[in-house]
């Protein structure tokens, strides 16, 4: 895990400095939140998607964060959560309503719970109406608030299912998010229109279901008469999301079948070079930078095969295809995109080696200074 550069972060008002970090799933219209102490490096996320985790496990390895909990404001109807994934690489806590009943978990909420993260804290909301289960996560000055179905972005979440009441709801989001400071950021779990963010003081102003002067008997006639149709993945996401997100095979589809890659917030395929090193018996080494620096003082790896990156197109025909294939730079730059060319031309096997040779020779790892020789394992 990288610790040694600061990662950015967003000064909170009144309160240690906070990272926020929105990330967002195209195919459900889902964001997912990161938020982490920067003295600490401890951090939470909100509401993770299934198929994002190795985005979102990428980018928390990145910044160097220890994360806490993943925590879901609510059992999804329409996603799955990734928090049982991020649990079994992690080993941070599982956090969702204890009404919700739901397996795996490790942190059951209930209303004025706090999860603490470093030096900040979450307060827990509860916020009934759309589920039985709904929390809103309250950061401690009050700054910002995750709010999950239960307020949206000039809308709030259905009511005509899964334990879904308007009046309850109603009452949720006018006594325990519309009540923080005008200031308070929203922060939801959906969006439809590219809406990112919003406020108290926004939502109590426009907000067409329960804004302005509307009341209880405007806000359940509207709720009452939506008329929507069920999400179209709530057969699949309900029964996962009540295991926390546990595959039924426990989750033995998602491993790597020949290493253990890691891939980078780009996406990129990863491996660290202890591993490598351990493993090259089985691996094809292919080493993309010039033949002069292969004879220069950095030398390389024994039993690598050099193809220039501006070659490696003409020649990726060389590279053999018996075995998993790790690509190498000076530090692990060029080496990205000949990876991703290599993916395009079809090797599925293949991943990059993180850090390059910097990397490698900073583990006191074997080189050698031979004549260059075009050879595999």
């Amino acid at each position: 895990m990288a610790t040694s550069t600061p990662f950015p972060l967003a000064a909170a008002a009144g309160g240690a400095p906070l990272l926020l970090r929105q990330l967002f799933d195209s195919e459900t219209s889902t964001f997912t939140y990161l938020l982490a102490d920067v003295p600490s490096r401890q951090g939470v996320l909100i509401d993770s998607v299934y198929e994002q985790h190795p985005r979102d496990l990428s980018l928390i390895r990145e910044l160097g964060i220890h994360l806490v909990a993943s925590l879901d404001t609510h059992v999804h109807a329409d996603h799955v959560t990734g928090s049982w994934r991020l649990h079994r690489a992690t080993g941070c806590a599982i956090g969702l309503a204890a009404v919700a009943g739901a397996e795996n978990v490790t942190l059951p909420l209930c209303h004025g719970d706090q999860v603490t993260f470093g030096n900040r804290q979450l307060e827990v909301r509860a916020t009934p109406g759309h589920t039985d289960g709904c929390l809103c996560f309250v950061l401690d000055d009050h700054s910002v608030a995750f709010t999950g179905d239960a307020l949206l972005v000039r809308g709030c979440g259905r009511c005509d299912f899964q334990q879904g009441d308007a009046s309850t709801l109603y009452h949720s989001i006018t006594e325990q998010i519309l009540s923080l400071p005008d200031h308070c950021l929203l922060y939801p779990a959906h969006d439809y229109s590219g809406r990112a963010v919003s406020s108290v003081a926004e939502e109590k102003a426009y907000n067409a279901r329960l804004g302005g002067e509307a009341d209880e008997r405007d806000f359940v006639g509207y709720m009452e008469n939506l008329r929507l149709p069920h999400p179209n993945r709530i057969a699949v996401a309900l029964p996962a999301n009540l295991r926390s997100g546990r595959a039924s095979d426990c989750g033995s589809e998602e491993a790597e079948d020949w290493g253990p890659i890691e891939r980078s917030y780009a996406g990129l395929p990863e491996l660290k070079a202890d591993w490598v090193a351990d493993h090259r018996a089985d691996l094809t080494l292919v080493d993309v930078r010039s033949e002069a620096e292969v004879q220069g003082p950095d030398s390389r790896i024994p039993g690598s095969l050099l193809i220039p990156l501006p070659e490696l197109e003409k020649r990726a025909g060389e590279i053999p295809t018996e075995w998993p294939t790790v690509v190498l730079c000076h530090s692990g730059s060029r080496s990205a995109l000949a990876t991703q060319q290599l993916q395009k031309k079809g090797l599925t096997r293949v991943a990059n080696l993180r850090g390059g040779l910097r990397a490698w020779k900073a583990q006191g790892l074997p080189l050698e200074h031979p004549s260059v020789t075009a050879t595999g394992p």
